[in-house]
């Protein structure tokens, strides 16, 4: 008598760490996009000043003595956007099963990470202010602090991702996916912040 041997019903693939990702990108979009609630609502109940031509009355928020270094902002933003691209890339590149690129991507992504680190102490530099030498110091080092150490993290994952890419363990793809998906949140909630503290001052 032969014995039919009937396999077993296939489970579908579980996504823990790209769900686990996709929440941890909201919870940083929601804290960001709440501090910079706070900014504005600080901005909006700063005291009015009349214009130098008594034409219009201005918000009295930004000390006078603070210049904001454009060039240095600026050049966050663009490197983050490069991040995204290069971090699709290590996505692409891990479909095809090419270790190589994928390697070669993931470490220019952590390379991008550390210049956007670099390029925010630059602004810290230039401007020249202490945390406790007002509101707008304390509310500026705040936000700016917290998206810092938040790509400080993107910049860990990276270098996590690499190693696994270097140890051949490419077959997971979700985590080259959920390493684009953070970047690209961290992308975006920059760009919030980039305009609301850097664009309107």
């Amino acid at each position: 008598m032969n014995m039919v041997v009937v396999a077993p019903p296939r489970q579908s693939a579980k996504h823990q760490i790209l769900l686990a990702t996709t929440v941890a990108s909201g919870t940083i979009v929601m804290l960001m996009f709440g501090m910079l609630a706070i900014w504005m609502r600080f901005r909006d109940s700063s005291p009015l000043r009349g214009s130098s031509d008594g034409a219009k009355s201005i918000r009295d928020w930004l000390p006078a003595d603070i210049q904001i270094p454009e060039v240095a902002a600026n050049t966050i933003m663009i490197t983050l956007v490069m991040t995204c691209i290069i971090a699709q890339w290590a996505v692409y590149a891990t479909h095809r099963s090419d270790s190589s690129h994928a390697s070669l991507a993931l470490a220019i992504v952590a390379v991008l990470g550390i210049a956007a680190i670099n390029a925010q102490v630059a602004v810290y530099v230039q401007m020249g202010i202490g945390i406790r030498d007002g509101k707008y110091q304390t509310l500026f080092y705040s936000v700016t602090g917290t998206m810092t150490a938040l790509l400080a993290s993107g910049v860990v994952f990276s270098l996590v991702a690499l190693f696994r890419a270097l140890a051949g363990r490419l077959g997971d793809r979700q985590v080259m996916s959920a390493h684009a998906l953070y970047w690209y949140a961290l992308t975006v909630t920059f760009a919030a912040m980039w305009f609301i503290v850097y664009v309107q001052k």
